[in-house]
């Protein structure tokens, strides 16, 4: 039995904590853009795992996918919003 889209929603609001600890900083859009952020790379990572053969049994490897697609997305954010900030 798998984590289903609850169980990712979860994981990803961890990895997106996980992430804003790893990349601290100040974000564009605040707390909730990061949460955000967190939940899609959690169902991304989520994604990764289930194609790489990971089951709800490895949930450190499940949550450390997570984080990673959280960390990535979150520098990608930031990276696109500074571009943008700086065009205005």
């Amino acid at each position: 039995m798998g984590y289903g889209l609850f169980g990712w929603i979860v994981i990803g609001l961890a990895a997106g904590a996980l992430a804003r600890a790893l990349h601290p900083g100040r974000d564009p859009g605040g707390l909730g853009v990061t949460l955000l952020v967190g939940i899609v790379g959690g169902v991304l990572g989520g994604w990764l795992g289930r194609f790489l053969g990971a089951g709800p049994q490895s949930t450190l490897l499940n949550l450390a996918l997570a984080t990673a697609g959280a960390l990535l997305l979150l520098v990608l954010w930031r990276a696109i919003a500074r571009a943008r900030a700086g065009r205005s």
